[in-house]
């Protein structure tokens, strides 16, 4: 029986990231050129994340002006951080328990990656198509 794959396999590899002092509107720019839904932001030595979600619920707040608020304002101060070698099942576990939609990946305290629901979509089907695969050549080994 194969491994469970770590997180590295999936994950997105350098991804882009913010500082906690630029403004929402600045975030949700980065995060519209790039197509993502998930921005690390970076504050000083420590890690949060925003999310296109926390990004629209600000916007939707009477007074809020993304132009002038600044993204630490808004993001997870306490994101889940896991490490590049963790298998994708706890990490997609844990994503599902603390029901969020994304993972810093540090190694050694330096960002290396994240892992969002759409990586863990992605595992998935991979290990679907690969547990088919094993299925119809075992199914095959035995019909000859």
């Amino acid at each position: 029986m194969k491994s469970i794959p770590q997180v590295q396999k999936y994950m997105t590899t350098t991804p882009y990231a913010i500082n906690a002092e630029s403004t929402i509107q600045e975030a949700q720019e980065m995060m519209k050129k790039h197509g993502i839904r998930h921005l690390p932001v970076r504050d000083g030595e420590k890690y949060g994340v925003v999310s296109d979600r926390d990004i629209k619920y600000a916007m939707s707040l009477s007074g809020f002006d993304v132009k002038s608020a600044k993204v630490r304002d808004i993001c997870e101060e306490t994101p889940y951080i896991t490490k590049p070698d963790a298998s994708i099942s706890a990490v997609s576990a844990e994503l599902a328990e603390r029901r969020v939609g994304s993972a810093l990946i540090m190694d050694n305290q330096h960002l290396v990656g994240i892992y969002t629901t759409t990586d863990a979509c992605r595992a998935l089907s991979d290990l679907c198509e690969n547990r088919l695969d094993s299925h119809k050549e075992i199914k095959n080994t035995k019909e000859s």
